[in-house]
């Protein structure tokens, strides 16, 4: 993967929020969060904060086809202090997605190991002997028979790398557009992939208080 080159994101990086400790940005689609392996693949989300907030740090990772809210960090001590957050489950992460196929749970809970696929790393795999617990939530929002397809509002209570991807995928019901895990049929249904960090609570590393930063979806 180290050849891949990834095409220039035209998209710009909305800062939703600022103060003097975070930042909340929306990522577009196609954008790396941080600098890729190649040399070639410096443009990030990172880099381009950075240019307006020299001392932003990235506290959790988007896969570059995932758009949606993050949270950076201003300064080493609040990437600490939110860092632990997320190592400690203190943070709610939610994101929108629209699946293949019309799904017949209005909700339910997906509670498959994962593990690497190491032969095709980056793809992740469910392995009930070596794979970490992994568990995600969902719940219904629409139906359309019409395009074959479920609008979800999912909810990962574990943050593995592909965790919703590939749980939605072992479902039966792969997210549309996604290029990794989603079969011909459930690829056609868009040019992205449909997959959006839609909401991010956390507790502010200066005030303590609760704070839930929200990045409208386009889909």
């Amino acid at each position: 993967m180290t050849d891949f080159i990834v095409p220039f994101c035209e998209q710009q990086v909305t800062i939703i929020y600022a103060d003097d400790d975070i930042l909340v940005v929306d990522k577009p689609s196609g954008l790396l969060s941080v600098p890729g392996k190649n040399v070639l693949n410096k443009d990030c989300l990172i880099t381009r904060v950075q240019q307006q907030y020299s001392d932003a740090h990235i506290v959790h990772r988007l896969d570059m086809d995932t758009s949606g809210v993050m949270l950076l960090a201003r300064g080493k001590a609040n990437l600490s202090c939110l860092s632990r957050q997320f190592q400690e489950r203190k943070t709610e992460k939610q994101y929108l997605a629209w699946v293949y196929g019309v799904l017949q749970d209005d909700e339910g809970e997906i509670n498959l190991p994962l593990c690497c696929d190491w032969p095709n790393r980056p793809k992740q795999i469910v392995d009930h002997e070596l794979g970490k617990p992994s568990l995600t939530c969902f719940e219904v929002l629409k139906r359309n028979p019409v395009t074959f397809q479920t609008k979800v509002l999912l909810k990962p209570v574990t943050g593995r790398s592909h965790q919703l991807r590939v749980h939605m995928a072992e479902l039966g019901h792969p997210i549309s557009g996604c290029g990794f895990y989603a079969h011909q049929d459930a690829l056609k249904q868009a040019d992205r992939l449909q997959l959006h960090a839609w909401k991010l609570s956390f507790i502010h590393p200066s005030t303590g208080a609760l704070l839930t930063q929200i990045a409208p979806a386009v889909f």
